[in-house]
């Protein structure tokens, strides 16, 4: 399904939208006054915030339907959608345990099976407990002999869980039930007698979906006994911004309990030793002075994964009480070069360690003194993930997916070293028509940025290549090559596809992410931005052929650089976006991004916020390019206030004819969970809006 690129079409009349009443609300920051004439659609339970929603709903479907290649367009993801997808196995006493899904299945089912090249049987099927599949597992934890499972639901995408247990011989639930779980695990206790997790208190009224949620609690539910009854382990009422999350060692004489400030990367171990009653919860690592990820233990000697003196992070062994550095004993160094030390697990004997290298994965293993004993060849560069399982075990299972490889399973055994393809789909496109590169560009102030480069072999670099730019930049978070049905439809419709690397993001490790938060969060806006000029100069695309997207903090990217620089782009689609940077802390779990963003509780924080908020740098007069905004109408983590307060300003702003147009899902939320159906209408509207705005014709 090709489709041609020609010239922009003429700009049509600009839409009639909406009415969005403006009450005259105005804050005060250290003096300087601030109007927010839209804060009453902060009120997702209010009769007119819904109405408005309807309308906007209404005006954009209509928008949509009239674009002819949309009904092929979703009709091609479908098809291509349609593959069996199978998660990694692992393994719980006798039993296998794996997700699989037919294809078009709103949720992936779990099965278990006594032999993984078996299907086995049905466990948990969540596209039962709802009609329209918005019911999805959230989480799941098994004991150690596999006999029961606690399993999590979340509801129309809510981060709200309800964990439950299930009898794994029988497939019925016990009468256990656990409310008001949210950032949340399960880790069972070695005899399976009850499991750890952690929770908020109930919310009040009608707050669940935008009430301010802090004083996380770890707790204890002893299995058959009312969640009333559950034993509050760990909290820290001094801290009420503190996430608390307990993880029994393999061993399961430890209880580690591992503490976050919000997303800040810093955090803090304690332990308690579950081989005496009683024991009270100690301070292991509590300086909160770097990132500390306990891989596994023996006795009281743990291994830990850290950046402490090592921004790129290393593998180190501390024993309990010697919690100096210089009495750690390093088992894998800091790599010399830029790599960073993603993540280690310990299976079979031996540390697998992977490495990423440019934003793309490496794996090597070494013994139990931190000898390199060798490495395991991939396919294409690409992104590996799992590796999970116990010392003990004989084999292990991973991941690896690039941009135009599907995500394939391999099976690693242990004890020759030998890898092989466990379970592969069958996806309907030809991966040998495409080309993926790597490039690096200068930022504005030179920094060298990576970027990746998608797109049909024998590319015409003419400036007419519809091209679709995305980036996150934030959180430590690193952007990796993967498999994206959506994604794929794009290339085959001639489109080129640009991931750029940015700064605060985690591609390099801490200092990389440093660059790109708080008073510097302006690199990122101008990594994307040069990303895109760089795109122009090469002569890949042009102005009117080129799209910006990200989603979630990458939403907020999107918004800047779409009031930054309105004349650069042809259109923009920012998802589920943080746009007003002045109140984002006010709800849910928001307090918790502080550390990327700062906050406009102090004056600093103020003046560099109203720098680049999306919502407050949008100007009157100004032709901005076609924009269409997503959100969910269920979304408690960045609640949909922000995409709608912005759209209602930008429809309000626009001096220009391009479209201003909001999709908001209905009964969804930050995406986790969404139903395929729904996902694959989303990406279609996404798909069709680009088409229409960029110019290309069938």
């Amino acid at each position: 399904m090709a489709l041609a690129s020609t010239a922009t079409p003429d700009a049509s009349s600009p839409l009639s939208y909406p009415s969005t009443r403006r009450a005259e609300v105005v804050d005060d920051f250290f003096g300087t006054r601030v109007v927010d004439p839209y804060r009453w659609l902060e009120d997702d339970n209010s009769a007119e915030t819904r109405a408005w929603v309807a309308a906007q709903n209404k005006l954009t479907f209509a928008y949509l339907e009239q674009i002819p290649q949309r009904a092929a367009i979703r009709e091609r993801i479908t098809k291509l959608w349609d593959f069996e997808k199978y998660g990694a196995p692992f393994k719980r006493g006798q039993r296998y345990f794996y997700s699989y899904n037919t294809g078009l299945q709103n949720q992936a089912v779990v099965y278990v099976t006594e032999d993984p090249k078996a299907k086995g049987r049905v466990l948990l099927d969540p596209n039962t407990l709802s009609k329209d599949g918005t019911i999805a597992l959230s989480g799941m934890s098994l004991t150690e002999d596999g006999r029961l499972m606690a399993y999590s639901v979340s509801v129309a995408g809510s981060d709200w869980q309800t964990w439950k247990v299930r009898d794994v011989a029988t497939g019925k639930d016990l009468p256990d039930e656990i409310r008001w779980s949210k950032a949340s695990g399960a880790s069972w206790r070695k005899d399976g007698s009850g499991f750890y997790y952690s929770r908020y208190e109930a919310p009040q009224q009608g707050g669940a979906l935008t009430g301010v949620n802090n004083n996380h609690q770890l707790c204890y539910h002893r299995l058959g006994t009312p969640q009333s009854e559950d034993a509050l382990v760990y909290q820290r009422p001094d801290q009420p911004e503190w996430y608390l999350g307990g993880s029994v060692t393999d061993d399961g004489r430890w209880l580690v309990i591992s503490c976050g400030k919000g997303t800040n990367p810093e955090s803090s171990v304690f332990l308690q030793d579950l081989s005496r009653p009683g024991s009270p919860v100690e301070p292991f690592l509590d300086r909160m002075d770097a990132t500390y990820g306990v891989v596994d233990n023996e006795g009281d000697h743990f291994f830990v994964l850290t950046n402490q003196g090592a921004p790129r992070n290393r593998l180190v062994a501390i024993k309990k009480g010697q919690t100096d550095p210089a009495r750690w004993t390093e088992l894998i160094p800091q790599a010399k070069g830029r790599e960073v030390l993603e993540a280690v697990s310990l299976v079979g004997e031996r540390f697998v360690a992977t490495w990423m290298r440019d934003a793309h994965s490496a794996v090597e293993f070494f013994d139990l003194k931190g000898k390199q004993t060798g490495s395991l060849e991939l396919p294409a560069l690409g992104t590996v993930g799992g590796f999970g399982g116990r010392r003990e075990d004989p084999e292990t299972f991973y991941t690896f997916g690039s941009f135009t490889y599907p995500g394939t399973i391999f099976r690693l055994d242990l004890k020759t070293g030998t890898s092989t393809v466990f379970r592969e789909p069958k996806v309907a496109f030809k991966p040998a028509d495409f080309e993926v590169k790597q490039v690096f560009y200068p930022s504005k102030d030179g920094t060298q940025v990576p970027m990746f480069l998608i797109h049909r072999k024998g590319l015409k670099l003419d400036g007419q290549n519809p091209t679709l730019l995305y980036g996150y930049g934030g959180f430590n978070v690193p952007l990796t090559p993967g498999f994206s049905v959506s994604r794929m439809v794009w290339l085959e419709m001639g489109g080129v596809y640009a991931m750029a690397n940015l700064r605060g993001g985690g591609e390099y490790g801490l200092e990389w992410y440093d660059a790109g938060r708080k008073d510097k969060k302006q690199n990122v806006f101008d990594d994307f931005i040069a990303a895109a000029e760089w795109l122009i100069t090469q002569k890949v695309t042009s102005t009117p052929k080129l799209a910006i997207n990200g989603g979630s903090n990458g939403g907020l990217l999107v918004g800047a650089c779409l009031t930054q620089r309105p004349d650069l782009f042809g259109a923009a689609v920012p998802e589920v976006g943080v746009m007003d940077m002045l109140r984002f802390h006010k709800f849910t779990l928001g307090w918790g991004w502080k550390s990327d963003y700062g906050s406009a509780e102090t004056r600093e924080g103020f003046e560099a916020l109203m720098k680049y908020s999306p919502l407050h740098t949008l100007r009157p007069g100004v032709k901005y390019p076609p924009t269409l905004v997503t959100t969910g109408d269920h979304d408690d983590r960045v609640v949909p206030a922000h995409s709608h307060k912005f759209t209602a300003t930008l429809q309000a702003d626009q001096a220009g004819p391009a479209p201003v147009l909001t999709r908001i899902e209905v009964a969804a939320g930050h995406g986790a969970g969404k139903p395929t159906d729904k996902a694959i209408a989303e990406r279609a509207d996404v798909l069709a809006f680009l088409v229409k705005n960029l110019g290309m014709q069938p």
